[in-house]
């Protein structure tokens, strides 16, 4: 086992870096790769936009560390919540009503579910897939004074939607990025997948040379551009390259192994 003052923080997304593209599936290389780190006394935690809820049970089954979760809105340390700050409720209800008013389609996530508005003129076409699947509740049958908040936020585009306004409107509550032509997240500007690292960095007395961010989009940019050591997948946006130390082989072609190994993590 490495020695504490050698111990090293591994972080890695989910989607695109440690799951396939469909049929999501988790590369027997990378399973190994995990398992060596952790052997050689390597911390080794989960950095998603996902909430809590969302974190797929073959990505549990590989026992981390722990998880920082909604982009940084959630940290799990062995399954035990040691960090939160969810938005506060007055800026959830100005932001429904924001989007309500832009005709932007939206789906809220919690930590142990989504939230969907049944009021909004535009729907967000990605509801559909949760429904049935996931709790999911309607902020449209809250009573006003409900004090419901949430962490994060996809929204979908339309031809009539005012985009513009509510970038002026987000400014300077949310950073937004975007996934499809007409579908961004968005989160807050002060927690991100970075705070969270940060976070666990001072957690654990390590510095940041000893921090390894793993990535593959530009919702990762803030733990890549934070990090002591980011590595791109093979297959990542060309975008976040700049900002990374290495760029590692394709998921499907041992990428995290081959960087575990080529940073000497593992043995």
């Amino acid at each position: 086992m490495a020695e504490t003052t050698n111990r090293k923080i591994l972080f890695f997304d989910i989607d695109g870096t440690l799951l396939t593209p469909p049929p999501f599936s988790i590369p027997e290389s990378t399973i190994k790769g995990l398992k060596e780190a952790q052997k050689q006394g390597h911390l080794t935690f989960i950095n998603s936009g996902r909430t809590h809820f969302l974190i797929p049970e073959n990505i549990r089954a590989l026992g981390f560390d722990g998880y920082i979760c909604g982009c940084g809105t959630q940290i799990y340390l062995h399954n035990q919540l040691i960090f939160e700050e969810t938005i506060p409720h007055d800026i959830c209800i100005e932001t429904v009503n924001c989007l309500r008013k832009c005709k932007i389609g939206a789906i809220f996530e919690q930590p142990v579910g989504l939230l969907m508005d049944s009021a909004a003129p535009a729907q967000c076409s990605l509801t559909k897939n949760f429904i049935g699947k996931v709790p999911l509740k309607d902020i449209a049958s809250f009573h006003e004074n409900d004090p419901y908040t949430f962490d994060k936020f996809l929204i979908e585009i339309f031809e009539d939607s005012d985009l513009e306004t509510f970038k002026s409107f987000s400014k300077d509550k949310y950073m937004i990025f975007q996934h499809k032509p007409n579908i961004y997240e968005v989160t807050r500007n002060d927690l991100s997948k970075a705070t969270g690292i940060g976070f666990l960095l001072e957690h654990f007395q390590l510095p940041l040379e000893n921090s390894y961010a793993f990535g593959d989009s530009s919702n990762d940019l803030p733990m890549l551009r934070y990090a002591g050591n980011s590595i791109a997948m093979g297959n990542a946006s060309r975008d976040i390259l700049p900002f990374c130390t290495y760029q590692t082989k394709d998921i499907l072609d041992d990428g995290i192994y081959h960087a575990l190994e080529y940073f000497n993590l593992i043995k």
